[in-house]
């Protein structure tokens, strides 16, 4: 598997990761992404619809929808995180974007620990418009603290169980350096984001000096979201970006 890979029908490229999402996203040469904000999040199939209207009426193929950030009820086990992820890409696959094998968009899906929805939700969503001048742009997806794998969550997680501030700082500290990993695959870096968020319902303070904010993570400040990741088995996740064009609507 190639490192990064062009999807030029969407006018970005993306790193290959698992069917359900790419590692991360960024506009090719003679495109931006945008990225869109619902003031509340929308159920999945409205969800998929009012961003099918919206990316139309752009004047942009469905193609090029490029990254999502979903909130769910609560966390899955292994088999329903499958089953979920099974039934989200057949929408992909209908608009040309999922070929069976490789996904390119990238996402982030998480579940907030106070007033969960009731069902599965977009956040927000991406999509590249042309823009010959425009910066370069991208959006890594959301990652926690397991390791790459088949194997079950349990048996990759760092630290699996555990929560104390040591632990969360070695969490941490996995997942900040596979976010700079992604970045640097596209060919990004700290200096050049524009938003970096942390989902966790524990304490961040014991790192969030030497872990975030002296490596540049935090140039734009530290969006945190008490939020949980979508496996029981996980306890820190993050995602950041380098988007000039957001809207809330």
């Amino acid at each position: 598997m190639t490192a990064v890979s062009d999807f030029t029908r969407g006018g970005y490229k993306y790193i290959p990761a698992v069917f359900q999402y790419s590692g991360g996203i960024a506009a090719l040469p003679g495109y931006k992404i945008e990225r869109v904000r619902f003031h509340n999040a929308v159920p999945m199939a409205e969800g998929f619809k009012r961003i099918a209207e919206y990316i139309t009426d752009r004047g942009r193929p469905l193609t090029a929808f490029c990254a999502c950030e979903l909130r769910t009820p609560a966390p899955w086990d292994d088999a329903g995180f499958i089953a979920f992820n099974k039934g989200y890409v057949v929408t992909l696959s209908e608009w040309g974007i999922f070929d069976g094998t490789r996904n390119p968009v990238a996402r982030s899906n998480l579940c907030p620990a106070l007033d969960p929805p009731n069902e599965e939700c977009f956040h927000a969503f991406a999509f590249t418009v042309k823009a010959n001048d425009a910066a370069p742009s991208f959006i890594n997806a959301g990652g926690a603290e397991a390791r790459p794998g088949s194997e079950p969550y349990a048996q990759r997680t760092i630290r699996h169980g555990e929560t104390s501030a040591d632990a969360m700082t070695e969490k941490a500290r996995f997942v900040i350096a596979e976010q700079e990993r992604r970045m640097g695959l596209l060919g990004f870096d700290w200096s050049q984001t524009t938003a970096t968020q942390v989902y966790t319902i524990y304490d961040i303070y014991p790192f969030l000096a030497d872990q975030l904010v002296r490596r540049g993570a935090a140039r734009a400040g530290i969006t945190l979201h008490h939020h949980r990741p979508p496996l029981r088995d996980l306890d820190y996740e993050m995602d950041c970006r380098g988007v000039r064009t957001e809207l809330i609507i």
